[in-house]
């Protein structure tokens, strides 16, 4: 997710909204347009699989829009998490611009006077269902131009049957129990990796941000200010590197190794804990692996603030589709797609008239220890125009923070966002 991912803050109670502009499956009475005209969208793939590839969902989507927008057709490109920044980056600069794109990050887009503003693509009634937090963690100085499309948080994971195998009767609430349980996981449980540390480029970020915050550190200080090379991160590194790394308890080469291979790894019994995100809950459950989730342990004890995310929409100026976009737009944020979406890859929502949906009837009671831990979230720096450049560095180089001199590496990486807000 990302992987990810998801800048939110405090979810509050919320009642049911309705779209107005997108109850029928036209989407709204359809785009005002003397002929027919085609929008581009680009999106991330959030499947793993050929199986639960995005692809099927956006398809669906397109055709009810379609239907009742006939003057208007939608030419979608899905691409892999991994190179989807790349691949946009190259769109931009060639003039191959898309109209609409939903990726991980906005405002690098916003600094290069790239996007409508929110309202400018979304009708009142669209842009009011979105819960409060999300809209504002969409805003550059007070305006909004990403559009929240889903949400998560992180939470600790561990396989309940590999911990009774191990004589570990509890989940642990500090690295020096995480240390302690993945060290009688090796020795009495062979063949399964006792933390599955994924600091690979998929979403290096995520995992390292979530350590991170376990040693009151992060990526940025209370004045937004970049602190990557802080000695609180550094130290988290270090201890990592000698505690989990060196020890032969994580994965061998953490720097190259996915969160999609940690997911799997767990999902198949073959990894004990791990931090992970809703999306695993349905991946235990067709691996028939009996696990917990519960808050992510930090150096002295539970996280009292863990990772939250936001995946973002942002539409285009270029092109100037700005009413086909938006008709486009209000159908896609319709409770009914929003919700198949959520339910497909067991993601959290954006909308009010979707979480009051999956709060009700019991169906997704598995999600209540994610909507528990999001109040008290923290979020990557979104906001900052310099943050999808810097976040693509951490995640080509973080990883090597556990094998290599960790100061150094957080170094360079402090030197590159540095340079990235010079640039501006």
């Amino acid at each position: 997710m990302q992987k990810t991912p998801l800048n939110l803050a405090a979810l509050c109670a919320v009642g049911a909204l309705a779209l107005t502009a997108c109850g029928s499956s036209g989407g709204g009475g359809g785009a005002d347009t003397k002929g027919p005209v085609t929008i581009k969208l680009v999106v991330a793939d959030y499947g793993d699989t050929a199986a639960n590839g995005s692809k099927a969902y956006w398809d669906d989507v397109i055709k009810g829009f379609e239907a009742g927008n006939a003057q208007v057709k939608v030419d979608l490109q899905v691409v892999n998490w991994n190179d989807i920044d790349k691949q946009v980056k190259t769109m931009i600069q060639s003039g191959n611009v898309p109209d609409v794109l939903q990726t991980g990050g906005y405002a690098d887009k916003v600094a290069d006077d790239l996007l409508y503003k929110a309202s400018d693509v979304l009708s009142p009634a669209t842009q009011a269902n979105f819960i409060d937090t999300f809209a504002k963690a969409g805003q550059v100085k007070g305006v909004q131009y990403g559009i929240p499309f889903v949400s998560s948080a992180r939470a600790f994971f561990y396989n309940k049957a590999i911990f009774t195998q191990a004589g570990i009767t509890e989940a642990p609430k500090t690295w020096d129990d995480v240390k302690k349980d993945s060290a009688l996981i090796k020795a009495k449980v062979p063949g399964v990796t006792p933390y599955a540390l994924p600091l690979g480029p998929e979403e290096a970020q995520g995992e390292a941000m979530m350590w991170e915050l376990g040693n009151g550190g992060g990526y940025t200080d209370a004045t937004g200010a970049y602190t990557i090379d802080s000695k609180a991160n550094a130290d988290t590194f270090s201890w990592l590197k000698a505690n989990l790394v060196d020890a032969g308890l994580t994965y061998p080469n953490p720097a190259t190794t996915d969160r999609k291979t940690a997911f799997a790894d767990f999902a198949a019994g073959k990894a004990a804990m791990l931090n992970g995100h809703p999306s695993l809950i349905q991946k235990s459950k067709d691996g028939k692996v009996d696990y917990a989730a519960t808050a992510i342990p930090g150096k002295d004890g539970p996280l009292k603030s863990t990772l939250g995310v936001a995946d973002w929409v942002m539409a285009f100026k270029k092109n100037g589709h700005q009413q086909q976009v938006k008709a486009f737009l209000d159908y896609a944020y319709s409770k009914q797609n929003t919700l198949k979406f959520d339910e497909l890859y067991n993601l959290m929502p954006v909308t009010k008239d979707t979480l009051a949906e999956m709060q009700t009837g019991g169906k997704h009671d598995d999600l209540k220890p994610f909507f528990d831990l999001l109040p008290t979230a923290s979020f990557y720096p979104l906001g900052d125009t310099t943050w999808d450049a810097v976040s693509a560095e951490i995640k080509k180089s973080v990883g090597t923070a556990v094998k290599d001199d960790p100061a150094k590496v957080l170094a360079d990486l402090q030197k590159k966002a540095k340079d990235a807000a010079a640039n501006q």
